[in-house]
């Protein structure tokens, strides 16, 4: 039987009961504490190092197909979203805030670039091959800049789902996932190929700096259009980059008045890995000139994924209001140290392989995390526990690295 909320009245009850404990768990004193942490961490200010442990594709090992109650899509994908929320808050116990809002994503689609990318494989979060579309530089004239088109109608809809299902319970509001990085470079990959890119750079460099341009142009025009029809949403409460969330009482800007959200408002983000092959030189010339248009449009930024930047930090710390830097596994943690000190966030990005088994070694885990913390003793770190493909079919891998993360954490305050 369906409910006059579009669910049926099961799936309503399902998920009124997960909006009530989400709420309930938001509303405790520690949450309050927590973005306040989060927010004197990210204006510099000295703290312990906060922890964040996000399992992303071992969430699919913690809540199973089997484990939800829903029946429809949108539900199942609903009723996935609140009981991750209730699992970080009562089980890996660690630094994410637990929200008091529920967000619905813009329903959109966009034209494409006008050659299509060709994929096979990667399906369930698995490995893939693709062919790149331009193979020719000729083929640079079948390109177009995406047009988007939101989905109004299915979006509105969707938002009146929510609040009739669990309104009164959580906040709910809408949300643009329009990109994740504005780095630029994945797609550059995906339309020329990564081995193909690297002999661009040196036969082909007037070609390279002219598709670059394309990209940086397109990606402007998109930034455009999102702040002419107010469609930019706020990250100042949400998780920022590639690891951290942006709490801050220094955006938006100084000059916001209410209404539509600017990209000066918020963070920014970009980074660069497919090019962690590439010199320092070559990145700085044909990267990095193109990232920092888009940049310079935010509030705030954060820079880097799983690229080791203290190769090229004398190029990246030229970004405009760079704050966020992350530092990942390949990354040699006391140049960076060094280099970020407490004038940046440290977003430390521990390997994740060590979650890939039965059973963590939690000797080695402490060990690890106790020797990286006394490197970076001084700087004003975050650890992100990400990039997890498989936590070893073992929940209590997470549980037991986010207590070890959070009791080393207290130990250096």
């Amino acid at each position: 039987m369906t409910g006059n909320n579009g669910f049926s009245e099961q799936e309503s009850d399902i998920l009124r009961r997960l909006a009530a404990r989400v709420r309930e768990l938001a509303a405790r004193p520690i949450e309050v504490a927590k973005r306040d942490l989060w927010r004197r961490h990210n204006r510099l200010e000295p703290t312990r190092p906060l922890i964040v442990c996000d399992p992303e594709n071992g969430w699919h090992e913690i809540i199973t197909p089997d484990d939800l109650e829903c029946t429809s899509p949108l539900a199942r994908e609903w009723e996935w979203q609140l009981r991750k929320h209730i699992y970080t808050a009562e089980h890996l116990r660690e630094d994410t805030p637990t929200p008091d809002f529920f967000e619905v994503h813009y329903v959109y689609s966009d034209t494409g670039w006008g050659l299509p990318i060709e994929r096979h494989g990667g399906g369930h979060g698995r490995s893939y091959t693709w062919i790149p579309p331009l193979r020719e530089w000729s083929d640079m004239e079948r390109l177009r800049v995406p047009q988007l088109t939101v989905d109004t109608a299915e979006t509105n809809r969707r938002l009146e789902l929510a609040n009739k299902a669990f309104g009164d319970l959580l906040h709910v509001r809408v949300r643009g996932f329009w990109w994740w990085s504005l780095g630029m470079t994945e797609l550059l990959v995906y339309l020329r190929g990564m081995e193909q890119v690297m002999v661009d750079m040196i036969e082909s460099p007037d070609e390279l700096h002219r598709l670059m341009a394309f990209l940086r142009d397109a990606h402007m025009a998109k930034l455009d259009y999102l702040e002419a029809n107010g469609l930019l949403t706020t990250n100042l409460d949400a998780y920022v980059g590639s690891g951290g969330y942006g709490f801050t009482d220094e955006l938006p800007a100084p000059d916001y008045a209410g209404g539509p959200l600017r990209a000066r408002d918020i963070w920014g983000f970009a980074e660069s890995q497919e090019t962690s092959s590439v010199s320092p030189r070559m990145f700085e010339e044909f990267i990095f000139p193109y990232q920092v248009p888009l940049l310079e449009r935010f509030g705030l930024n954060c820079y880097g994924c799983c690229e080791p930047l203290h190769l090229r930090w004398h190029v990246v710390k030229r970004f405009p209001r760079l704050r966020r830097v992350s530092v990942s596994p390949w990354a040699d943690l006391a140049k960076m140290a060094e280099y970020l000190s407490d004038q940046y966030v440290y977003s430390m990005k521990p390997n994740p392989t060590p979650m890939a088994v039965p059973e963590i070694d939690q000797t080695a885990v402490r060990n690890n995390l106790r020797e990286a913390l006394a490197i970076t003793r001084g700087c004003r770190v975050e650890v992100i526990l990400k990039d997890t493909h498989t936590i070893g079919r073992n929940p209590q891998n997470v549980v037991n690295w986010s207590r070890i993360a959070m009791e080393e954490a207290e130990r250096c305050a």
